[in-house]
């Protein structure tokens, strides 16, 4: 086995991918935050850490199922 291989199934599936749409949800927030503020650059850093965050709330609960 090599060393970028996970030992086991349950170690790969824990390991989420977040998804393109949560991305475009959290950047299309930001931008708005950010062009309501009049600061853009601090818009789209904030979209960015609401879509990861968003990403992963959508990810556990599809492995909750």
């Amino acid at each position: 086995m090599s060393e970028n291989e996970p030992d086991d199934e349950n170690e790969q599936s824990s390991k989420s991918r977040i998804k393109p749409q949560s991305m475009g949800v959290g950047l299309a927030l930001g931008v708005a935050l950010g062009v309501a503020l009049d600061n853009l650059a601090i818009g789209i850093a904030l979209g960015v850490v609401f879509g990861v965050a968003h990403g992963l709330k959508s990810s556990s609960k599809s492995e909750d199922d």
